[in-house]
């Protein structure tokens, strides 16, 4: 079976996380680098099912199963993110500058025009939602928050609309 090739950037990526997994021996199998190397390559969020189509070009008996099981463990790592906003993932560059290898609070900033997705790693935002829930006498175990609004290229380089009210599930 032939494996994708990745562009430069993810290549360089995928060796990091190799090196961030082994040192926390942890085994970043050829099925887990080639899901994870796929969600670093696209251009946007990608779906489950979209990671399985893309899969089966080199390994035809993949199933939904071993998908899923490959993005637990990228998860459960820190390696990639799930956007529950859009039911999709997204990689995970903050330990290419040498953090460590875990899970990690997260924000992102989606646009509703383009879906292009932003991660922020601010520290001030994260501590500033543990206080407010400690405040509640609540003890935060995790959390991502994503906000949804206009990039700077759709807003024309003008703040964002306003939100409309999502519509009930």
């Amino acid at each position: 079976m032939t494996e994708r090739s990745f562009s430069p950037r993810t290549e360089a990526l995928l060796a990091h996380a190799a090196a961030l997994c082994a040192a926390s021996d942890v085994r970043l199998t050829e099925l887990r680098r080639h899901v994870l190397g796929l969600i670093l390559d696209a251009a946007a969020p990608v779906g489950a099912y979209d990671l399985l189509e893309s899969l089966r070009a080199t390994r035809a008996r993949a199933a939904p199963p071993t998908v899923y099981r490959a993005l637990d463990f990228l998860r459960e790592h820190g390696l990639i993110h799930r956007l529950e906003r859009l039911s999709a993932f997204v990689g995970c560059v903050s330990h290419a500058d040498g953090g460590k290898l875990d899970a990690h609070a997260a924000q992102f900033l989606i646009c509703r025009n383009c879906g292009r997705v932003t991660e922020l790693d601010d520290h001030d935002l994260a501590h500033a939602l543990a206080d407010a829930a400690r405040r509640q006498g609540f003890v935060l175990a995790g959390a991502t928050v994503e906000a949804e609004g206009l990039c700077l290229d759709c807003a024309g380089g003008g703040p964002a609309a306003p939100l409309s009210p999502r519509s009930p599930a």
